[in-house]
């Protein structure tokens, strides 16, 4: 009786969805996956918007200008500030983790491996992170973990961390090898034409040293446009006395990275290629805990960088919009060096605690100052002659085996060491992207969906 009661309500349901998708017409298909983006933690949404890229005044460094052009950049969420020793000792512990447990199962205890039902290739486990690593019982002599973690450890297993093996694997997709005209994918065959290459760095560890060279190989099938790469992740602390001559910075090279009264300065000594590779963690460690993201953790470009730092301001000589580098009371709006030898003027002689000043429009704290910081983009001094007008950018991959030339990177903002004019939003130097210095950092940005 209930049944025939609800009956000719049943029916009506059925009957109006088959009107809302009348079977044989073009009603679309919808995937599952993240339609939009919640806030990631730290981050800042910057709108998309058009600014005049390229520097406000004459180049104070090279004889030819950056042509000043009008583009337009989409939307993007960017770290509110960058990224701080606390967050990329995040990851080199990770590292450190990851092959300290790699070790401990290889060595037999069965506690840090999850038996895998289908077996990948060789492997039948995976690590189990949940299992605690008995760091303690390394001191103890002839104890199956004290056996495991020794090759990490110097002095037999006793003595401090071998930060020197700490290497992070991982691979990416060569897009100048995919949108190279010759490798052009063909619809009609399915396939790649007869004769297309690739070229791809190739990586291994040998003796506990990184080894890399660069080869070309048939283009097939996508997965040989794959690259890997292992980086060492550790900081060079080094960089504190490499990088001034007759000065006394040895207590940074000790303390720096590793105090925790430094836990919220700026990471520096760190290379291109190590933020490069801490993008990808990111972006994995966010995966591996279930969460759909459409787009990964990257470098900015340089027009990115540069739209975020004018915070909205079509041209603005500084982020915080002024022409000047104090604000009506006289105080400093950046950590920089204000006069000769007087760093402390603007209440910081070196690196400071990210978020001391006030952010631009944007939300963006130290955008100008502290640390300069590393972007996507291949430095060249005529890069504004031949870029698009809407998401500019100057992409390239360097290989091991290209020249030096071909490895610069920009760099944005100016840093603690630096004077005012470079910390103008407009104004661009470069490194080599495997140099490490103790006035470069970095922060990450993810691309929106939608606009």
């Amino acid at each position: 009786m209930k049944v025939a009661k609800f009956l000719p309500i049943i029916m009506l349901a059925i009957g109006l969805s088959a009107c809302n998708k009348p079977a044989g017409e073009l009603v679309g298909t919808y995937i599952s996956g993240p339609t939009s983006d919640v806030d990631p933690l730290g981050m800042v949404f910057i709108r998309k918007g058009s600014f005049l890229m390229g520097a406000n005044e004459q180049s104070a460094i090279f004889t030819q200008n950056d042509n000043n052009v009008m583009v337009s950049v989409s939307a993007f969420w960017m770290d509110a500030h960058e990224i701080t020793n606390s967050e990329y000792r995040q990851f080199v512990h990770w590292v450190r983790d990851s092959i300290a447990r790699t070790m401990l199962a290889e060595e037999g205890l069965e506690e840090y491996k999850i038996a895998l039902e289908n077996p990948v290739g060789d492997k039948d486990y995976i690590l189990n992170w949940k299992e605690k690593i008995r760091w303690a019982e390394r001191l103890e002599d002839g104890s199956d973990v004290a056996n495991a973690l020794e090759p990490l450890f110097y002095e037999g297993g006793q003595g401090s961390l071998r930060t020197g093996r700490l290497h992070y694997n991982y691979s990416w997709v060569n897009l100048d090898a995919a949108t190279a005209k010759g490798n052009r994918f063909d619809v009609t065959t399915g396939s790649y034409p007869a004769g297309a290459t690739v070229k791809v760095d190739s990586f291994w560890v040998e003796n506990d040293v990184i080894k890399s060279m660069t080869i070309t190989r048939a283009l097939r099938e996508p997965k040989d446009l794959k690259t890997n790469t292992i980086i060492c992740v550790y900081p060079d602390t080094a960089v504190w006395v490499r990088d001034f001559e007759y000065s006394y910075n040895e207590p940074l090279l000790y303390s720096y990275f590793s105090m925790p009264g430094y836990s919220d300065y700026p990471v520096v000594g760190v290379t291109w290629e190590q933020a490069h590779a801490f993008c990808h963690w990111r972006t994995d460690l966010l995966r591996n805990e279930g969460k759909q993201i459409a787009n990964q953790y990257r470098l900015p470009s340089e027009a990115e960088w540069e739209y975020a730092a004018r915070g909205g301001r079509r041209a603005a000589t500084y982020p915080w919009g002024d022409r000047y580098a104090r604000d009506s009371k006289g105080c400093f709006l950046a950590n920089f060096k204000p006069y000769r030898g007087s760093y402390h003027n603007d209440t910081g002689a070196m690196t400071m605690a990210v978020g001391q000043f006030k952010p631009n429009d944007f939300g963006l704290y130290d955008m100008a100052g502290n640390v300069a910081e590393w972007t996507a983009s291949a430095y060249s001094s005529t890069s504004n002659l031949k870029i698009y007008d809407i998401n500019p950018e100057h992409p390239y991959m360097a290989h091991k085996t290209d020249p030096a030339i071909k490895k610069r990177k920009v760099v944005k903002g100016g840093s603690w060491k630096d004077v005012s004019y470079y910390l103008q939003c407009g104004v661009r130097t470069y490194e080599y992207q495997y140099e490490a210095r103790s006035y470069i950092g970095f922060r990450c940005v993810r691309s929106a969906i939608g606009e």
